[in-house]
């Protein structure tokens, strides 16, 4: 375990988030004045602009909000595919795009639940697009690794694709659009000269999605799926996020659990090498379910075939990395969990110049049964943010795509049955099971009894991408607190 530091603590509000800078921008909306919200779409706008290999304003947001009052919402900032659609390759290029849902979200959860005007918010990311950015390893290396990919879509004369580690790299079409929608409002994003320009650069490269797909769209605000976790409620994002799968796993362990669970104590005596082979079992079982998830509460009554003693090795989990996270908190209460992602490395690839910015590729997310493709409806988001809601109140996201639920899942296990901190749970080194594969970080205590267990191991060094990058907030009786992960480039700050 590579323990960061303890918890940080604020009087006024606490951010962690998936950029160092993404965590200052968030901290100075927290001393200007604003709340939770307020700060978690500074730091997402401002992540737009140092990670867009991660996030743009051409993708989506998935966000839990728990109130002061204790009532949690959850804001669906996502997407359908072209209502004109056709049969044909769903999973790259232009006909991957999905109508952008993120700038919406934004104006659904702010118009709701912010407190200071949103040229506030977004005044850090404007600075940081117009002044420029130090192009970091990460960053450049995202850029040759798509290059083929981001001139095809469009990007060839992109100033991005010029740019080498310690160079700075300036945005002023983003900067511009920015401004404009803090002026103007975020509905003029999808209507007008931003509208046009999407459709134009999905057009060019023989997309779908019309100027009506733009115009129609709705962010979803409901009620989030929750289940019971010991004392604790486990809220997750509702149908089409794969927090459902995380929903079922915690469902699944608390009906053995317990005094404090809804069965017998069948996982009191469990050791960390039973535990660790029992979560990727329940890992493999629920993704079986992975199709399915419009079923929602639906599915917390399937069965799931987990044999305590042997690895099925049923695969499951694919292999994706991308996304980034927000969670914060204020000290009225108010607590976010969050993530902005354009699905793989630049979405698409299909960029819009006049905009400076690519377009996702979540229709690549359609697979097959209730989430085959279809014009019009919405694939099933890998997007799992979470929020826990007990004596404290604990935010957390991380990227990963299919990894987010299985790193989630660690996480509260090591919490709730093996009495870890927070911030020991978030170091403590992990596992992911991979299209039949089971990664693990090297030095793992469980490693050899899972591969006496049949697990098919596959080590990768500590810190490997593969495995998330956490961010954590939430509040308790002492004020808001957040826990930075020492994986990626996670960072937290509190004011």
């Amino acid at each position: 375990m590579i323990r960061d530091r303890d918890a940080t603590r604020g009087r006024r509000g606490a951010v962690s988030s998936a950029h160092p800078l993404a965590s200052e921008a968030a901290a100075e909306v927290l001393a200007a004045g604003g709340n939770a919200v307020d700060a978690a779409v500074g730091a997402q706008a401002a992540i737009c602009v140092l990670m867009p290999q991660a996030a743009s304003l051409g993708g989506d947001l998935l966000t839990l909000v728990r109130r002061p009052d204790g009532v949690t919402l959850a804001v669906n900032g996502t997407g359908a595919s072209a209502i004109d659609a056709r049969p044909g390759p769903w999973l790259t290029g232009a006909n991957s795009v999905t109508t952008p849902g993120l700038v919406a979200g934004w104006e659904s959860t702010h118009r709701r639940f912010g407190g200071i005007p949103l040229t506030a918010v977004l005044a850090p990311a404007i600075r940081l697009a117009r002044a420029g950015i130090v192009v970091d390893h990460t960053l450049a290396q995202a850029v040759d690794e798509q290059r083929s990919r981001l001139v095809d879509g469009g990007a060839g004369d992109w100033a991005l694709l010029r740019m080498r580690p310690g160079d700075r790299w300036r945005q002023p079409e983003l900067a511009e659009l920015l401004g404009s929608l803090a002026e103007d409002g975020p509905q003029s994003f999808y209507q007008g000269g931003c509208a046009a320009a999407i459709v134009s650069a999905v057009h060019r490269h023989a997309g779908r999605l019309g100027t009506a797909d733009l115009a129609n769209h709705r962010t979803d605000v409901k009620q989030p799926m929750s289940v019971a976790w010991g004392r604790a409620v486990a809220h997750v994002q509702p149908p089409m996020s794969q927090g459902v799968l995380l929903a079922m796993a915690l469902h699944y362990l608390d009906e053995r659990a317990g005094p404090f669970g809804n069965g017998p104590a069948l996982l009191d005596d469990l050791d960390e090498d039973a535990w660790a082979h029992l979560l990727v079992e329940l890992t493999e079982a629920t993704f079986a379910h992975r199709s399915d998830c419009a079923a929602g509460e639906a599915l917390l009554e399937q069965a799931l075939d987990v044999d305590p003693d042997r690895a099925a090795n049923r695969g499951g989990p694919r292999a994706y990395l991308h996304t980034a996270g927000v969670a914060t908190a204020d000290a009225a209460g108010l607590v976010v969990s969050s993530l902005v992602s354009v699905f793989d490395d630049f979405g698409s690839g299909v960029f819009v110049p006049e905009l400076g910015f690519t377009l996702n590729n979540r229709a690549a997310g359609f697979t097959d049964g209730a989430n085959a493709p279809a014009a019009g409806t919405k694939p099933v988001h890998t997007l799992a943010p979470v929020l826990v809601q007990g004596d404290q109140v604990i935010a957390l996201a991380t990227p990963g795509a299919d990894g987010q639920v299985q790193t989630l899942l660690q996480i509260l296990v090591a919490i709730r049955f093996r009495q870890l901190d927070l911030p020991d749970a978030v170091a403590a080194l992990r596992w992911r099971t991979e299209e039949g594969s089971l990664l693990i970080e090297a030095g793992h205590p469980a490693r050899t009894a899972l591969e006496q267990r049949g697990h098919v191991v596959r080590d990768r060094a500590p810190g490997d991408p593969v495995f998330g990058g956490v961010v954590a907030a939430g509040v308790d009786e002492h004020g808001p607190f957040c826990v930075s992960d020492w994986r990626r480039q996670v960072s937290s700050l509190a004011v």
